[in-house]
């Protein structure tokens, strides 16, 4: 034991010095404080109800009528308790509460990753810290994309167990591939994962084509095969995730098109709609900021105060006070880019960069080539619509690239390939400076380039930027309206293109000062006037100094609240909220209209909502959205949603006030007429006006399922909600004669089950997204129960693949302690 720990004494030191800066960073976590994350207060709104189940019955529902009508909860919140992974997170988060696990998982991975590439523990330090504190990794963070952090974190370890396979590693390798890669599909974020096969893919593809040029095909497939075995069983401990999740994406935004739309290219389309997907680009231009943070602006706003050409221009020509010009000033758009809005820039770091096209020139390894194939490949995708060409490619032809947006954010494998380019060429000044040619030429020539681009932006930013966007002229508009003087307006945004120019030439000093610094080290390395211990300990300092400051601009003790605070401010039930619970009713909806209802889960906090926010909306819902609502509500389908109440602004004095809907539908109802359409696009077309209390549009396909086209049942019979649970939903009801009922809860045939008195009954589909069934006559009683397949064989999968991914660390750890003993009495 001592020997091991002696011989593990650098790695031992470099995790505790990770695990002190992680404390460092996050002093408000073990002050008792959480972060205000925008994306989890949403994220809480939306899990409520099914939390509130979960502690009354010890179980979580699996569906919840909160959101959208009504959806899987598996595709907001999941517990996963057959998934040794789950077990392995909560361990990691008891010790370090999130988000500094987070960031721990950063560095390790990173670290792990930089140890299997050889490169020596502190060197490997660097590289780990340089990819721990890229910017979006923080931004992330703060946003509250905690599922995507922690998928971004495991990308590093499963490129290094893949990198062990190929170089002949039997057990460890395949074992460990499992391992990382069943909890990178754990943290379950899809979009990172499929990044995550894309840069794989390039690497198996670089090495393919070595094993043939070295002519080891053999050893190529061999070590494919148990990579393969690996795969199945990360994928198979994950079932329980997978499964519903890809039979609810068939169904969702992320599927086929119920109604077909064509695109520009006459193509039916399937998947997200391109203009949607590539709505959050990259801009060509502002690859810069990989370089210098802020050269693009920064975030859209909060980077102006007081001290601002903006506000110094409304204290001299408009009069205003100084707090209220800073106040201003804090709300304009420094950022000029085409994004819509950015919570700030892609960051790698100017010391790190510099020493990125450095490896460029300089790194002699093979693995050099994908680092820059890869590279290429995840910027060119980043580009979305600025650089069709590639981007159109994948969309229309490569499996499943359309099912994501925001494709700026492939840029993750970027934010990795950068410090690993950058730690090979560092690696190759170590071990062997000697053999490159015209060193000392390429160092000062990477520096004269790197360094230029620098010092020009920042004695002259005009010359390569133009700080402004199409809607600048809008920004304008806008300035007149609220100011009342055109001429007024355009000279307060001149004033904020002079801030932007200030902004973008003080980070342009900034780089190129660290710049210099790298570059300063490593020259003087190079004239061994500079120890090699000096030099890493420099480099440490120097990119955690760099990264670390950009970070606190996003995220800083000011984003932590009190725990409990986040709740309590933001999910404050208002008087319009508390009237509305007055009603005891089980069951009915609710539709905020006081901001965008489709894109804001808080009304679900404490309302059955009609809106919601998620980005893979069932279709169906999406498409009644698209053709019912767009522009107006159709009342008809407020109706049959069961939508009792909205909440309105009113516009004399902005405050909030209830409508109560007494058309409402109702829990369920019977319908006198049953008319069938052929196909969904008839059947949208006929929800658009008619009486969802009387009359009922079937799709032919389920003809055969309705006995009776006309009744007197809506006025003669009575059905009624008896108890209401997520999963569980019962009624009573009487009819003297065969009857159809309708109910006004969301179609979904991938786990609900109907009986009536006991028996299976078919669930038929009715105003194009509601349940209905075919009722007989007399008294009885109807329960629709959620018990998906999808989930319990899921379940079952994932229990014995973890199983089978605990016996194979067991027996790795096994046979590597016998062969270490075999080595000691040797």
């Amino acid at each position: 034991m001592k020997n091991w720990f002696k011989a593990n004494s650098a790695h031992l030191i470099v995790i505790a010095i990770f695990i002190a800066l992680v404390f460092f960073y996050f002093t408000p976590v073990w002050q008792g404080k959480t972060l205000a994350q925008s994306d989890v207060v949403q994220a809480q709104a939306a899990q409520k109800e099914l939390f509130d189940f979960k502690a009354k019955d010890g179980k979580a529902p699996l569906w919840t009528n909160s959101m959208f009508g009504g959806m899987p909860t598996y595709q907001i919140w999941q517990e996963n308790e057959n998934n040794i992974g789950t077990y392995f997170l909560k361990a990691v988060k008891f010790a370090f509460p999130s988000p500094m696990d987070t960031v721990l998982f950063y560095l390790l991975g990173a670290y792990f990753l930089f140890s299997v590439l050889r490169i020596k523990p502190w060197l490997a330090a660097v590289g780990a810290i340089a990819f721990a504190f890229t910017s979006y990794n923080f931004i992330y963070i703060e946003a509250g994309h905690i599922t995507r952090a922690n998928a971004i974190a495991f990308i590093p370890p499963v490129i290094a167990a893949v990198i062990m396979c190929y170089r002949g590693s039997k057990l460890w390798g395949p074992v460990l591939l499992a391992l990382f890669l069943s909890l990178e599909i754990r943290v379950n974020h899809l979009q990172t994962t499929y990044y995550l096969l894309i840069v794989l893919m390039v690497y198996v593809i670089f090495t393919f084509v070595d094993a043939v040029k070295q002519k080891q095909l053999k050893g190529f497939f061999i070590a494919s095969g148990r990579q393969i075995i690996a795969v199945v069983i990360a994928l198979m401990v994950n079932a329980s995730i997978l499964l519903p999740t890809w039979e609810y994406s068939k169904l969702s935004t992320r599927g086929h098109a119920n109604i077909t739309k064509v695109d520009n290219n006459n193509s039916k389309e399937k998947g997200l709609d391109k203009e949607y997907a590539y709505e959050w680009s990259q801009g060509i231009g502002e690859t810069i900021t990989f370089l210098i943070p802020n050269a693009y602006g920064g975030s859209t706003g909060g980077q102006l105060d007081e001290k601002s050409h903006v506000a110094k221009f409304l204290m001299e020509k408009g009069g205003v006070s100084e707090v209220q010009a800073g106040q201003f000033a804090q709300g304009m758009p420094t950022y000029w880019g085409d994004k819509r809005f950015t919570s700030g820039p892609w960051y790698f770091g100017a010391g790190v960069f510099f020493l990125f096209v450095l490896g460029l020139v300089i790194v002699k390894d093979r693995i050099k080539w994908w680092i820059l194939a890869t590279t290429i490949l995840a910027l060119l995708l980043s580009f979305g619509k600025n650089f069709t060409l590639v981007s159109d490619l994948f969309f229309d032809y490569f499996p499943m690239y359309n099912k994501f947006r925001a494709v700026e954010s492939i840029l993750v494998l970027v934010s990795i390939t950068v410090p690993m380019m950058a730690i090979l060429a560092v690696n190759e000044l170590l071990t062997r400076a000697k053999e490159i040619p015209n060193l000392d030429k390429k160092v000062l020539y990477t520096f004269i380039g790197v360094g230029g681009v620098c010092l020009l932006i920042g004695v002259m930013p005009d010359l390569f930027l133009n700080f402004g966007n199409a809607a600048h002229g809008n920004l304008i508009e806008m300035l007149e309206r609220n100011v009342g003087d055109k001429a007024f307006a355009t000279e307060l945004a001149n004033q904020l293109v002079l801030d932007r120019k200030d902004i973008a030439s003080k980070d342009a000093y900034r780089s190129f000062f660290i710049v210099l610094l790298t570059f300063g080290f490593v020259w003087v390395f190079l004239k061994k006037k500079l120890s090699e211990g000096v030099l890493l300990g420099a480099l440490l300092v120097l990119f955690l100094i760099d990264l670390w400051s950009i970070d606190k601009r996003s995220l800083n003790d000011k984003s932590f609240m009190e725990k409990g605070a986040t709740a309590q401010q933001v999910f404050q039930q208002r008087e319009v909220d508390q009237l509305i619970l007055m009603d005891k009713d089980p069951s009915y909806r609710v539709l905020d209209l006081t901001s965008d209802p489709f894109s804001d889960a808080r009304p679900s906090y404490f309302h059955k909502s009609l809106g919601g926010y998620h980005a893979a909306k069932l279709m169906r819902f999406q498409e009644i959205l698209e053709n019912q609502f767009n522009g107006a509500l159709n009342e008809d389908v407020l109706d049959m949603f069961n939508v009792r109440y909205l909440i309105t602004t009113d516009p004399q004095n902005q405050s909030q006030r209830i409508v109560r809907r007494s058309t409402a539908a109702g829990n369920a109802w019977f319908v006198d007429r049953v008319s069938f359409v052929k196909g969904n696009a008839e059947e949208m077309q006929a929800i658009s006006s008619f009486d969802p209390h009387k009359e009922a549009f079937v799709n032919q396909q389920y003809q055969n399922e309705v006995k009776a086209k006309t009744s007197n049942a809506s006025t003669t019979g009575e059905i009624k909600l008896t108890s209401y649970h997520p999963d569980k939903m019962q009624y009573e009801y009487t009819t003297a004669n065969d009857a159809f009922a309708v109910f006004s809860e969301v179609f979904y045939d991938k786990g609900w089950t109907a009986y009536v008195d006991g028996k299976e009954t078919p669930i038929i589909r009715a105003d194009y997204i509601l349940r209905a069934l075919q009722l007989p006559a007399g008294t009885h009683k109807v329960e629709f129960i959620f018990d998906p397949e999808s989930h319990k064989m899921g379940n079952l999968l994932t229990l014995i693949s973890s199983i089978i991914l605990v016996a194979g660390l067991g027996a790795a750890i096994y046979f590597s302690f016998k062969r270490n003993k075999k080595e000691t009495v040797a």
